[in-house]
């Protein structure tokens, strides 16, 4: 299971999805398998690690910036959002 399969199951991160009018299909956590990497340490299942998380729509790409929780032996996923970015589709 990886980080965003976490995140979707969390209603939050569900609702800013469908706040912007982003399918989950469309997201891309930045270096997610870095972070899924580093929080495997036996020694510290906790993650706390600033992300950008991409997202496409038909108006364009969002770049969602905050801070990820992740803990891996309850398997849970956090974002906490503290800004976003918008791109213009090209038309």
């Amino acid at each position: 299971m990886n980080i965003k399969e976490l995140l979707l199951n969390g209603k939050a991160f569900l609702a800013l999805l469908n706040d912007f009018a982003i399918e989950a299909k469309n997201v891309i956590i930045q270096d997610e398998e870095m972070l899924f990497s580093r929080a495997k340490n036996p020694k510290n299942p906790i993650l706390k690690e600033s992300v950008c998380i991409e997202g496409k729509n038909d108006d364009g790409i969002f770049n969602f910036f905050g801070t990820l929780h992740f803990n891996l032996l309850d398997k849970l996923a956090v974002f906490e959002m503290q800004g976003f970015e918008k791109i213009e589709a090209k038309a």
